[in-house]
């Protein structure tokens, strides 16, 4: 599966939108159409959103890592355990990176964009449907439009909510989705690098010990 061309144009989307929005204090044209559609939700959508957004608050996001990691601990994929932590926790600190970099504001000077819920959630879910994928009964078509899907429909719904309840502006929302989608392959890459390297390393060592006690010793 190969999302490294996905991961390039994510990036340039960050950089064009980080650009175009840097030092903004309010929304953009694309900005005021999309919050025409979604504001006005019931309060029933406003609980719904407040749920999504409960995901990418630091309890729940520690929730469903956990989960994750326990998951992964329980299958003996220690590989992905480690990628379901780095994943999700290198997005956000992206998120955290660009944000006085772009200084964009909202309600006042609460740096926006991108957006580290949006981001954190698409992480989690691009790793989750990444580990699945990865199984050989998933080929690579299948197994990539399984991994964009879930990345949209996370991205998407985390998305929504923080539109909704007025904590981001779209183009935020849309900038921390490219984030989690420029970061994650390349830290699985990362991941999968510095595993094969150790496992490498350990049968070569293993090799030696082998090669050491099958020679004569000497009197």
């Amino acid at each position: 599966m190969r999302l490294g061309p996905v991961a390039v144009l994510a990036a340039l989307a960050v950089v064009v939108l980080g650009v175009l929005y840097a030092g903004d204090s309010g929304p953009g044209a694309a900005d005021a159409r999309i919050r025409s559609v979604v504001d006005g939700a019931g309060p029933r959508w406003r609980h719904v959103a407040l749920a999504t957004d409960f995901l990418g608050e630091p309890v729940g996001a520690a929730m469903l890592v956990a989960a994750a990691v326990t998951g992964c601990v329980a299958l003996r994929r220690p590989r992905a355990a480690v990628l379901v932590v780095a994943g999700a926790g290198v997005s956000v600190g992206a998120t955290k990176l660009l944000k006085p970099v772009v200084a964009r504001t909202i309600h006042g000077e609460n740096l926006s964009f991108p957006s580290g819920h949006t981001a954190f959630l698409t992480a989690f879910a691009l790793v989750v449907a990444l580990v699945v994928a990865g199984r050989p009964s998933l080929g690579r078509p299948a197994g990539t439009a399984l991994v964009l899907a879930a990345a949209l429909v996370a991205g998407g719904a985390m998305g929504w909510a923080q539109v909704v309840l007025g904590a981001h502006y779209p183009t935020d929302t849309l900038g921390g989705w490219c984030t989690a989608l420029a970061v994650v392959p390349a830290t699985a890459w990362l991941v999968d690098r510095t595993a094969d390297r150790r496992a490498e390393r350990r049968a070569d060592r293993t090799a030696e010990r082998k090669a050491g006690a099958g020679r004569p010793q000497g009197r």
